[in-house]
């Protein structure tokens, strides 16, 4: 065999053996660096690196298949987003009487009638029904009737009776 041959094979095998020592370095940091991404304890990244740096590959799959499956900002992520449903069914509020949700600029409740808020007397802007002065206008909103007293306002609201219909929609009525 020449020389040069012997030559070209000594560097190619010095090649894939650098090689395979830096494939088996990069898995095990991949694999420190991942499970740090997916776990708080430094017990767990070393233990991982250590059975990456002993077992090599089939270490790392054993790692894959055993790993949490969501890493510390997912985690994060799904609890912020917990978080704000809770916080948005919280915020709507509800009947006191019935407990049936509301809307925060409704007068009653259209499910039992139970009132909501009522409605200044000089600009319409919805108040809580214990207030007594409007912090829009400024306005008084003690009622008085007729005889002097002061009105008394009803947590109750009563349905209005529905319009009458008019003669030419009956069915019974005969047009000519």
């Amino acid at each position: 065999m020449p020389a040069g041959f012997d030559d070209i094979l000594l560097v190619a095998i010095v090649f894939v053996v650098v090689m395979l020592a830096a494939f088996w370095l990069a898995m095990i940091i991949w694999a420190y660096r991942d499970m740090r991404s997916r776990s708080r304890d430094p017990l767990a990244h070393l233990l991982v690196a250590i059975i990456v740096f002993l077992l090599n590959a089939p270490g790392l799959f054993i790692y894959i298949l055993l790993r949490p499956r969501a890493t510390l900002s997912e985690t994060y992520e799904r609890s912020l987003e917990e978080e704000a449903l809770l916080q948005e069914i919280e915020e709507r509020p509800t009947c006191p009487a019935c407990g049936q949700r509301v809307q925060h600029d409704w007068q009653a409740c259209p499910h039992c009638h139970h009132r909501l808020k009522k409605a200044c007397v000089n600009c319409d802007y919805l108040l809580e029904l214990p207030w007594n002065i409007c912090p829009r206008c400024t306005t008084s909103q003690v009622n008085y009737t007729s005889d002097g007293t002061i009105a008394t306002n009803s947590r109750h609201v009563k349905p209005s009776e529905p319009a009458p219909i008019d003669a030419k929609w009956v069915a019974s009525q005969q047009v000519e």
